[in-house]
């Protein structure tokens, strides 16, 4: 890939090999398509065809939003961009930067490496002809490029010339460009503690990515919580948001999508501004969830939010029209947790203010140590290392038990599978209807998920 800019691409996973950045190159591999989803402006909105490159790290198993970005000066790339004082780091909270390049000159591998230097999250390559996507691969027997070639960890990608001219358009006129984009990875880290957290979002609505998540919290709950109940892990949910540009602030895109003026954003569920939930909509019960987490883990049961979220998806669902406050209260309820105390961490989603929690949330975001920074969604960190590979339970529990040092792995660790029940205390936050005897309880199998009765 050889862009960064700021939109939002959706790339269906695929396993891409790209070509040399030279016209005359010739691709060694069948090319490989994903769909890159502009998100914004509405005009440009819809998939487009990309073609991922043969280096860096694509981020198998999560997805990234990006704002897009064309710089002013060395728009191929083949110079460093802080030779002329260019900076694509964002700003904590901001979308990370996509940089839009153009092909040509010296190598695709070249201009991502130039672009990671300087901040890039990600990069998209513009071709310079008319003509069908092809692999961009790494130059063969160049020594020169090998070490930096092996010390790029972003994604990158290459765009047909038209797309990228309407993505250079709407930037020259001032638009705000967004794209989504999809992958899978993992790479666990070993300690005698594990401390774990999941990077996820409240929206149930956003396709495949969104129900792989959700599976995936339904699915883990009972693990996670005999760990967390043994004192064997501790675990810390996280959401990401990003804050409008202050001069789009007062745009339909941001109001809708944003609270406390424009610092906390989500995308909207549907993609459509005009319809259905909102952005802020999302915002909101991704900081209440992470409230139910605060409040929970004061009562000295962190493991109930695993309850909270699970029983919120079953019975809260966007498409019942039941993702609202009131459903929300009513799964707190029967959780017995303190709703007063949740509202009041909650804040004032009008205030013209930074939000303590997601203020906190936004910090998060920005790499420490061996970490990184957290643009991918969903992201699994397992004792300060990002996790990199396909999420459910068992490929996780692996990762989490690896981080045990020898001799001291706890049980579960060691047996085939979990065996657990799921109606725990309070019949485990889950909705019940005493009369038919039956819960939303989850049961696990080697099939997947099922109602259960109790």
């Amino acid at each position: 890939m050889e862009s960064h800019g700021s939109i939002t691409l959706k790339l269906f996973l695929g396993f891409l090999i790209l070509s040399l950045n030279v016209h005359t190159s010739v691709s060694r591999f069948v090319v490989e398509k994903n769909s890159l989803m502009v998100t914004s402006p509405e005009k440009i909105k819809g998939s487009h065809d990309s073609a991922i490159g043969n280096f860096g790290i694509p981020q198998y198993g999560g997805s990234m939003a990006g704002a897009v970005t064309y710089p002013k000066e060395n728009r191929k790339g083949c110079r460093e961009f802080g030779d002329f004082g260019i900076s694509f780091k964002a700003k904590p909270g901001a979308l990370p930067n996509f940089v839009l390049v153009d092909r040509g000159d010296c190598f695709f591998a070249l201009k991502v490496w130039n672009a990671q230097k300087a901040g890039a999250s990600a990069v998209l390559v513009a071709d310079d002809i008319e003509e069908a996507l092809i692999t961009m691969d790494t130059p063969e027997e160049d020594i020169s490029s090998a070490k930096y070639i092996e010390n790029i960890t972003i994604p990158s990608a290459l765009i047909d010339k038209s797309f990228g001219e309407t993505l250079k358009k709407s930037l020259s006129g001032g638009e705000m460009v967004n794209v989504n984009l999809d992958w899978r990875e993992a790479v666990p880290h070993p300690d005698d503690r594990v401390e774990y957290e999941l990077w996820t979002n409240s929206n149930d609505e956003c396709g495949v990515k969104c129900d792989m998540l959700m599976a995936f919290v339904k699915e883990f709950r009972g693990p996670a919580q005999i760990l967390e109940k043994g004192g064997y892990t501790q675990f810390t949910p996280h959401y990401i948001t990003w804050y409008c540009p202050m001069t789009f602030t007062l745009s339909r895109q941001c109001k809708s999508q944003c609270i406390n003026h424009g610092r906390y954003c989500a995308p909207d569920p549907e993609q459509d501004f005009s319809s259905g939930y909102e952005g802020k909509d999302v915002v909101l019960e991704n900081l209440r969830q992470l409230c139910v987490f605060k409040v929970a883990n004061e009562s000295k049961k962190p493991w109930v939010w695993w309850d909270y979220v699970t029983d919120f998806q079953i019975r809260c669902p966007m498409k019942d029209k039941k993702y609202n406050k009131e459903c929300a209260a009513a799964v707190i309820k029967s959780l017995g947790l303190d709703a007063k105390k949740i509202e009041k961490c909650m804040g004032d989603p009008d205030a013209d203010a930074d939000n303590p929690v997601l203020k906190e949330e936004q910090d998060a975001q920005v790499g420490k140590g061996s970490r990184g920074d957290v643009t991918i969604l969903p992201t699994l960190v397992v004792n300060n290392r990002q996790y990199r590979g396909k999420l459910e339970k068992g490929a996780v529990l692996k990762a989490i038990c690896s981080g045990f040092e020898e001799t001291t792995e706890p049980a579960v660790c060691l047996s085939g599978d979990v065996e657990t029940n799921e109606c725990l205390d309070n019949n485990g936050g889950c909705w019940q209807d005493k009369t038919a005897n039956v819960t939303a309880c989850k049961k696990l199998d080697l099939h997947g998920l099922l109602f259960g009765s109790s």
